[in-house]
């Protein structure tokens, strides 16, 4: 098995709810397992339009029998199914599922780049991984994430929503 940490986004529409269904429709997969999950945090959009709204992000630790190509596979056809689409670059989104860490590989492909790029210089990816892997080492950086919250822009601004998804 394999173990894997997924960030989900939304910014559209119920964005909770598009959380959610994300998760347990993931999890309903024969080959992924949900071992835990973040709380969820609302923050500003980067890049993208002036007027994106906010996001609902969390991270998900999995473990799943899949490689990574087809995990990336498993989250695209999740997030077709809650209307995703991509007009442009950083557009908002009802759903966005990422792969941010794939056991320790590193990846460079033209469609898989694990683990996430600039998953370090972000508060809303680091501070839910913070809260159920402060211990998970980066491959490339050979930092934890705790290392990298601690010196994260932003992050000490992050709380998690009074809300159980």
């Amino acid at each position: 098995m394999n173990t894997a940490y997924l960030g989900l986004g939304s910014n559209l529409g119920n964005r909770l709810a598009f959380l959610r269904g994300g998760r347990d429709m993931l999890i309903k997969q024969a080959g992924i397992e949900l071992i835990q999950t973040s709380g969820v945090y609302e923050t500003e959009a980067i890049g993208g339009p002036p007027d994106n709204p906010l996001f609902l992000n969390a991270v998900l630790q999995i473990q799943t029998s899949f490689d990574p190509h087809r995990l990336l596979e498993a989250c695209l056809e999740v997030e077709n199914e809650f209307g995703r689409s991509r007009p442009m670059r950083w557009a908002p989104r009802t759903l966005d599922i990422d792969i941010l860490f794939f056991n320790d590989q590193v990846l460079y492909e033209d469609h898989l780049t694990v683990p996430h790029p600039r998953l370090q210089e972000r508060a809303f990816v680091l501070a839910p991984l913070l809260e159920i892997a402060p211990g998970l080492k980066h491959p490339q950086l050979d930092q934890t994430i705790a290392d990298l919250a601690a010196v994260c822009a932003n992050i000490a601004e992050l709380v998690p929503l009074r809300t159980t998804w």
